[in-house]
């Protein structure tokens, strides 16, 4: 039932800190695994990292927000596996221009930068989707995981671009979720996780010190989360092939918190 045997899937942001795991999770399950990152060298090697396992994996270099570099890489995939079964949108992330320190109010964020998170976050989620989810609307298979997160569930100071773009997330999530399942069926299915908080290249320095201490942002983000910890890569996993897998067949326009409880606790 969780088993990934046979299929194709497709990580962008597969090079990152979460990505990573992504990819070794799903090739564990026995999916082939492409990795998509801007950087070809960078996706190469990780994917080299799996097959040196045994794995089966390729990199691919593309663009989130280049539609042209999306479909050359749709291209590249389906001539290599034939198929495309899963789509992990993955790639997203925060710019220090777009987020209000505690010295700062909303009105001296630099709109270029706030424009940017906007678009990687949403549209270099929809984007993807447009290339690899048509794959699946023409097998009449597929399952798509979106990436959203705690900031789209609770309003949370200095990330107020990142977190309206994760919220764009959910409700495209939940708009795909009955778009495809009607025009295409009920084998093709949309769903979300939303991570609770991991340290991963965007967070770490917003998070703790360069001595691993944790910064007061860090030290509340603790405090809030009934497990009293950061959570590893690897607990995305099991959410992840769920959601993948036939396990999940019935599982549609969802949004799972992976989370140590945080969303559940008012901190009181």
């Amino acid at each position: 039932m969780f088993s990934l045997i046979n299929k194709t899937a497709v990580v962008t942001g597969g090079t990152g800190v979460l990505g990573s795991a992504f990819c070794k999770g799903l090739a564990e399950a026995g999916a082939r695994v492409v990795i998509l990152g801007r950087r070809k060298e960078l996706a190469e090697q990780k994917a080299r990292e799996l097959t040196d396992q045994g794995y089966t994996a390729m990199g691919v270099a593309a663009d989130v927000l280049d539609m042209a570099q999306l479909q050359a890489a749709n291209n590249e995939i389906l001539s290599k596996y034939s198929t495309i079964d899963i789509l992990v949108n993955g790639a997203g992330g925060n710019m220090p221009g777009a987020t209000i320190m505690p010295d700062k109010t909303i009105f001296d964020i630099n709109l270029s930068d706030l424009d940017a998170v906007l678009k990687l976050n949403l549209q270099g989620t929809i984007y993807p989707t447009q290339v690899f989810g048509k794959v699946m609307a023409n097998q009449k298979s597929g399952s798509i995981i979106n990436i959203s997160s705690m900031t789209a569930a609770q309003a949370q100071t200095r990330v107020m671009g990142y977190s309206v773009a994760k919220t764009a997330i959910d409700g495209y999530t939940r708009w795909m979720s009955m778009e495809m399942a009607l025009k295409f069926g009920e084998g093709i299915r949309v769903n979300a996780i939303a991570p609770g908080y991991f340290l991963t290249e965007q967070n770490l320095r917003l998070l703790t010190h360069e001595d691993g201490s944790l910064t007061q942002r860090g030290k509340l983000i603790i405090q809030n989360t009934p497990f009293k910890r950061f959570g590893k890569p690897e607990e995305l996993v099991g959410t992840l092939i769920w959601l993948a897998s036939d396990a999940s067949a019935f599982v549609s326009g969802v949004v799972v918190p992976v989370d140590g409880g945080f969303i559940a606790w008012n901190g009181i």
